[in-house]
């Protein structure tokens, strides 16, 4: 089978591995397709009857029970045509359902570094196009070979039994197109390659002009994106074409393969007909099935066409669920009693050369507030996302309570902390669902009085529908301050011990500023508290401060301290927090 001949052992062992779960409704509808196979062939052994016995004999006795029969055989068709179709769509369905949840499930569990190398476009692409394309070949591939291989086999086998001599050379034809097709159909798995690439460029053009549709006609761009999207949006219909083209000439083989069977057998069988050898009813029901043999011979050239065109997106879906996910084994992580230790940690992130963390030594205990400070670039949020493990250090390593993290369950570790960030990533969906993201099914007094600490109640009592308003794609129809204090009410609702800030008011004008700086302190009561600040105020409740540069650690203390001893701190003081002092 075309199907068999073009695929490779390992694909489809592991193209079985994601049918296996649906084996049972594949193997039933298998089983169906068989007897639909045998009723179209039924339909030329008929013709042999009907023109022997009436055209030729002028038999009508028959005529009730060859009526009678050819009912027969479009009701059970048509009750099988559709429970086929339906055990079909149902398993394809469920399919395309499994793989899509299983790349969702593999995407989000891979660590942050992937995320920073791969597009948002291109991920949403492999989630919804590849997957299309496991519905494909389940849906109409799988369908098809099924039927019409069944069906070209019986037919086969119909006309082998009532003339082999003639069938052999009618039937000759056929493996000699499929060779021609199966040639050209080779150069669909490329083809089909470059259109999921093309694909994935349209989704991601679509997802960062949406998103960033505030800068675009900020800075006036709209015409420069349309033209973008234009060029991606016809080299994406070039690509269709030449599948289009490919997909064509192999149909066209099998057209002219068809047309030159049936005409010598017209030739050839006429004369057999002439002669004696054959009779009329035997020569018209062998017309009939060569008739039938190649419209799914021709079908089955597309299915294996269609097979070349989804292996690439399968081969994408079969890479992306065989990376490898943050792993979740290790020790639980109970609560942070006593410190957490940075021994010696250095941290390169991938393709860069330079380190971005160099050699970090120094230690927290229970309750302390750490603000880091630097320029952009010194590592200060490098830093900081080593604690939760974002990233895993280089060398070195992280203690909490003497426990290395590296050796902690992630969901354990992370369980612990809570961060806000300059950038706030709020959930289009209710206010109270979003500030209870961090601890699911909180009752509505914890919800609203993690609101009040975070200064959020009153705004969020203005909104249309109070707590269940839907705040909108990344929080769009709040302000800036109010997706703010919702994010510090959601960490608020979690409490946890340890808290990361970073630079979560740097973008707020003054007046929201400072109610969020009033929001954070309720925040960081009692709690170990790293936080990458800009304000005087915050540099000063500080426990300690640790001054950075170029990955390292330059000097530590309190703040008095170091603007006595430290040149470092002193010049960052003087550039970036003495304006803002009183």
């Amino acid at each position: 089978m075309p199907f068999l001949s073009t695929a490779t052992r390992d694909e489809i062992r592991r193209f079985y591995t994601l049918i296996r779960p649906h084996r049972r409704r594949i193997a039933a509808a298998l089983l169906i397709s068989l007897v639909i196979a045998g009723l179209n062939g039924a339909f030329a052994w008929i013709v042999k009857p009907i023109t022997d016995g009436i055209l030729v004999h002028r038999n009508s006795g028959i005529l009730a029970h060859i009526s009678f029969i050819i009912m027969a055989i479009f009701f059970s068709r048509a009750a099988l045509n559709f429970s086929y179709e339906y055990l079909m769509q149902s398993a394809s369905q469920k399919l395309v359902a499994d793989v899509r949840q299983r790349l969702y499930e593999k995407i989000i569990d891979m660590p942050l570094g992937y995320f920073s190398a791969s597009s948002s476009g291109e991920l949403i692409s492999r989630v919804v196009n590849d997957t299309g394309a496991v519905q494909q070949i389940i849906s109409l591939t799988v369908r098809q070979l099924f039927v019409e291989a069944a069906t070209t086999m019986c037919l086969v086998g119909y006309v082998f039994w009532l003339k082999w001599d003639l069938a052999f050379v009618a039937v000759f034809l056929l493996p000699v197109a499929f060779y021609g097709v199966e040639k050209i159909s080779r150069r669909l798995k490329r083809i089909s390659l470059r259109q999921q690439e093309k694909a994935a460029g349209i989704v991601e053009d679509l997802s960062e002009s949406f998103t960033g549709v505030k800068i675009i006609k900020a800075f006036v761009r709209e015409d420069t994106q349309k033209e973008r999207f234009l060029k991606r949006n016809w080299d994406f219909y070039r690509e269709n074409m030449r599948s289009v083209r490919v997909m064509g000439l192999a149909s066209a083989i099998m057209e002219v393969a068809g047309g030159s069977g049936v005409a010598f057998v017209l030739w050839y069988g006429g004369r057999l007909v002439v002669t004696g050898h054959l009779t009329a009813g035997g020569f018209t029901s062998f017309l009939t099935a060569i008739f039938l043999v190649y419209t799914p011979a021709r079908r089955l050239s597309r299915v294996n066409a269609e097979v070349h065109r989804v292996r690439a997106p399968l081969e994408r879906i079969f890479d992306m669920l065989g990376l490898k996910a943050e792993p979740n084994d290790g020790r639980p992580i109970p609560e942070i009693n006593e410190s957490i230790e940075f021994k010696n940690v250095s941290f390169i992130y991938p393709c860069n050369s330079h380190k971005a963390l160099d050699k970090i030594d120094f230690k927290v205990s229970k309750g302390e507030i750490i603000a880091i400070v630097g320029e952009s670039g010194s590592g200060k949020s490098t830093l900081a996302n080593l604690i939760p493990r974002f990233y895993e250090p280089t060398t070195g390593m992280i203690l909490m309570d003497g426990i290395d993290i590296a050796k902690a369950s992630l969901h354990s570790l992370r369980s612990h902390f809570g961060m806000v960030s300059q950038e706030v990533v709020l959930f289009n969906d209710t206010v109270k669902s979003n500030i209870a993201f961090g601890r699911p099914g909180a009752d509505d007094d914890k919800i609203i009085a993690a609101a009040k600490a975070a200064y959020a109640h009153d705004f969020i009592m203005e909104l249309p529908g109070g707590y269940d308003a839907i705040v909108g794609e990344k929080g769009a129809r709040l302000s800036g301050g109010q997706r703010q204090r919702l994010s510090i009410a959601r960490a608020i609702l979690k409490s946890p011990s340890i808290l990361i800030l970073d630079e979560a008011t740097s973008s707020l004008d003054s007046a929201s500023e400072l109610i969020v700086q009033m929001a954070l302190e309720n925040l960081m009561k009692e709690r170990t508290t790293f936080v990458i600040a800009h304000r005087l105020s915050t540099i000063r409740k500080a426990t300690r401060i640790l001054v950075m540069e170029k990955g390292k650690i330059l000097a530590a203390g309190p703040h008095e301290e170091l603007l006595r001893n430290s040149r470092a701190y002193q010049r960052l003081y003087e550039l970036q927090f003495s304006t803002l002092e009183g």
